[in-house]
């Protein structure tokens, strides 16, 4: 790397990590006035609420970057400009696409840190925020029905075909992924109910296995006898503890402790296959997925639309007010990547197109500002 690149790299990572630690600031500080509201709520105190907005940073660095990288990016550049280190820098031979190619460097840089803490740091650490906030308030997730969560399985054969269907009924998660008030609803290929199990819990056994306990088994034989009765033989059983196989996971049932936009786009992967195995809906998930491997370019766009405020002199505005317009384009692109991950579901858009409108805009939007600014000049 030539002096000059190192240079504007060294100034452009400085800036954006001085705005983003500003950012983390402000945002660790609003989500304290939050968890205020519930200091002193059963075993939760000042510690707890101090640990959950810890655990939630490395959450907001994955959300923060993109914008941080712009604003720190006009900053830097609006500097040079101010300064006429840029004109100077331009005189010696740095044109447009080399100031572009010195940006992506950096800009590759910070959108390998941004997915590896979306991947690795911050579900998990999110996933544990959520578990100790709800263990020290003594509750526990349910689902959007006042039954709980229910989700849909399947046994299969060795071909992979669907031999039995499942509708599992979970009545609480309990923050450690345990279960509590199962109910599991089996039906064969026909859709004839076989089976009841009524547990008071359960938890998991690697690698595909739960241990369900205090079950109550309800099995419905459709013999001959029964047949010729119109009648339906029930078997009533009960058992302490039994080992029951299924496709779910802790993962796939921890869908509800965080939410999708915080999951790692292998947890999503899991859960959009899980979804489509068993034929259900899984739209919102797949967009949330797109968005997972979209969002890291982010980063890069979003220093690509920093490069022209740095071919704008003095004249054309003072560093606040460059920096003011990077807050302004920061805070549209964020809200813009809501909206359309929301219109795309609405409208059952493409999810690879609903999660990466907001970065071809704002991509082509950088290549007509850096046209116009050419010509101005």
């Amino acid at each position: 790397m030539s002096t000059l690149g190192r240079y504007l790299g060294r100034e452009i990572a400085g800036a954006v990590l001085f705005v983003l630690i500003g950012f983390l600031a402000l945002f660790a500080f609003f989500d304290f006035i939050d968890e205020l509201e519930e200091v002193g709520r059963g075993g939760y105190r000042l510690q707890h609420a101090l640990a959950f907005i810890v655990l939630g940073l490395p959450s907001h660095v994955y959300e923060l970057m993109p914008i941080a990288a712009l604003i720190g990016t006009i900053y830097a550049l609006a500097q040079f400009a101010s300064n006429y280190e840029f004109t100077a820098m331009r005189a010696a031979g740095l044109g447009r696409a080399h100031a572009l190619g010195e940006l992506a460097k950096v800009g590759v840089v910070l959108a390998l840190a941004t997915a590896l803490v979306g991947e690795v740091l911050a579900p998990p650490a999110e996933r544990l925020a959520q578990s100790l906030r709800l263990s020290a308030l003594g509750t526990t997730v349910s689902g959007s029905f006042r039954s709980g969560l229910w989700i849909k399985d399947a046994v299969r054969d060795g071909q992979g075909a669907v031999e039995r269907q499942r509708f599992v009924n979970v009545g609480e998660l309990l923050p450690d992924t345990r279960l509590a008030k199962v109910r599991v609803f089996e039906f064969d290929r026909e859709f004839r109910l076989r089976q009841i199990l009524l547990a008071e819990g359960g938890r998991f056994t690697p690698p595909q296995a739960w241990t369900l306990e205090g079950v109550e088994a309800l099995e419905f034989r459709n013999d001959a006898r029964a047949r010729e009765l119109l009648t339906v033989a029930v078997d009533r059983r009960r058992y302490p503890s039994i080992s029951w196989t299924s496709e779910l996971t802790p993962d796939i049932v921890g869908v509800l402790m965080i939410d999708p936009e915080r999951m790692s786009a292998w947890s999503l992967a899991q859960y959009v296959s899980h979804l489509r195995d068993n034929q259900q809906s899984a739209e919102r998930y797949e967009i949330a997925l797109w968005r997972k491997v979209v969002y890291p370019v982010a980063v890069l766009v979003m220093m690509a639309l920093a490069l022209p405020f740095g071919y704008l002199q003095v004249r054309a505005g003072g560093i606040g007010y460059k920096v003011f317009a990077g807050i302004m384009l920061g805070v549209a692109f964020h809200f813009l990547n809501g909206l359309f991950s929301h219109l795309g579901l609405l409208n059952m858009w493409s999810p690879w197109l609903a999660a990466s409108i907001p970065s071809i805009g704002a991509f082509l939007i950088a290549l007509a500002m850096l046209a116009w600014v050419d010509r101005a000049r």
